[in-house]
């Protein structure tokens, strides 16, 4: 019973029978059904269950954890209420009831290599056939972040920059498209086993896009020695940040001060741009260093980028390099959007799961964004927001033996896209 209104009581019971908030569901069906990201992904794992006792196949399994991802139930426990909802039961393509949180869990705790090799090689494909023609030119984001924990989980260290315990998975970008999700130590450097990840896509992607050229972007920690002859032996260009040190303050106190000097005659941030060659002891070749000194009302400021790409400068500087924000953008749409920190699982490849759950749920959602909503004012919304406006639709749902009906919201917003969607994602 709740407040009334005027003379009406008001009521509220959960006595309305086959009614889901997840309408939108759907969208996430025919998106996968188009891009064929998890059936893929299912046909290269191998089932080790005893098959007199299977009632949910791996296909379903994978459809049920990342749509449920993309919905917004993050939690396994959530799924023994889920596995009744209709819309939901639709969306992975039966009309018996899903797989129980119990029966999830021991799909999570069979993880292993395989299943990570299996879903990493999903979103490579899934990255090539995005594109109609082949790209003439590639840039590759690299970034890891940190993934906290509270729990004794396997792997779970102290690491002091983020002052606390946690993993430290590294991702890998193109544009808006994820192509590695890898779940690590945090006592391990944050380019550990970077320079291996990227000699592996860039054979792959040659192959794939025989001529392709290809830049690799990263920030300051992944200026290594073996990240750089990785670039070299491989061919490829790349700008990355640089830390500062004593050679480098010296370098810059001369262009620091003209600077501050501008600033204090024009009272007006003063940026100015200079580059020389550079090389470390630890390097084998010399690169183009450039240099960013500025003075605003802050303070003092320079920052340093080695690249061996061709151009002005500041255009590097402002256009190419700081373009990789876009990324950590997108790294916080797997964490706060899609969940990809809840690895509070104990075993390490379940947690390493979750993570590419979460990565292929963004997958979906990306399919979604650049197919079904281009040109339109959600092509660039994050998982989140078209979450909010595209998949939690109130809907009653209708079944019998020869159909399944949703009567969606009268008085839902948007109609005319969600219809747009829907018919750009269904087969020609």
């Amino acid at each position: 019973m709740l407040s009334g209104l005027g003379r009406r009581v008001v009521e509220a019971t959960f006595d309305g029978g086959a009614i889901t908030s997840d309408g939108g569901a759907l969208l996430l069906r025919e998106a996968e059904r188009r891009t064929g990201l998890l059936e893929q992904l299912s046909r290269g794992l191998v089932d080790d269950r005893d098959p007199r006792y299977i009632d949910h196949s791996l296909l379903a399994l994978l459809r049920q954890r990342v749509f449920g991802a993309a919905l917004g139930h993050c939690d396994l426990n959530d799924h023994d209420a889920l596995r009744g909802d209709p819309a939901f039961q639709t969306a992975v393509s039966r009309v018996e009831p899903l797989a129980s949180a119990s029966t999830l869990c021991r799909f999570e705790q069979s993880a292993d290599t395989r299943f990570a090799w299996a879903a990493h090689r999903a979103l490579f494909e899934r990255f090539c056939a995005s594109f109609e023609t082949p790209p003439t030119r590639l840039t590759l984001d690299f970034d890891a972040t940190d993934d906290p924990v509270y729990g004794g989980q396997i792997g779970h260290h102290f690491h002091s920059f983020y002052d606390g315990h946690c993993f430290l998975p590294l991702y890998v970008f193109c544009a808006d498209q994820l192509l590695v999700s890898y779940l690590r130590p945090s006592y391990r450097h944050g380019a550990h086993h970077a320079a291996a990840i990227l000699r592996l896509l860039v054979h792959a992607l040659r192959e794939r896009f025989p001529g392709v050229e290809i830049v690799l972007r990263a920030d300051a920690g992944f200026c290594t020695p073996r990240i750089l002859h990785a670039c070299q032996r491989l061919g490829i260009d790349y700008i990355l940040g640089f830390a500062t040190n004593d050679r480098l303050k010296r370098i810059t106190a001369p262009l620091l001060d003209a600077a501050e000097r501008e600033y204090r005659a024009w009272e007006r941030p003063v940026r100015h741009f200079h580059e020389q060659d550079y090389r470390a002891r630890s390097w084998k070749h010399s690169s183009r260093l450039l240099i960013k000194a500025e003075h605003n009302g802050v303070g003092r400021n320079a920052r340093f980028v080695i690249t061996g790409l061709a151009g002005d400068p500041q255009e590097l500087y402002d256009e190419v390099y700081c373009a990789r924000g876009d990324m950590e953008n997108q790294i916080k749409e797997q964490q706060l959007d899609l969940y990809a920190d809840r690895t509070s699982a104990h075993q390490w490849w379940a947690n390493q799961m979750r993570v590419l759950i979460a990565a292929l749920a963004y997958t979906l959602i990306q399919a979604i964004r650049s197919i079904a909503l281009a040109g339109t004012d959600f092509a660039r919304a994050t998982a989140a927001t078209i979450r909010l406006h595209l998949l939690k639709i109130g809907a009653i749902v209708w079944r019998n033996t020869r159909r399944v009906r949703l009567d969606l919201s009268s008085h839902y917003p948007h109609r005319e896209l969600l219809a747009l969607a829907i018919h750009r994602l269904r087969p020609g």
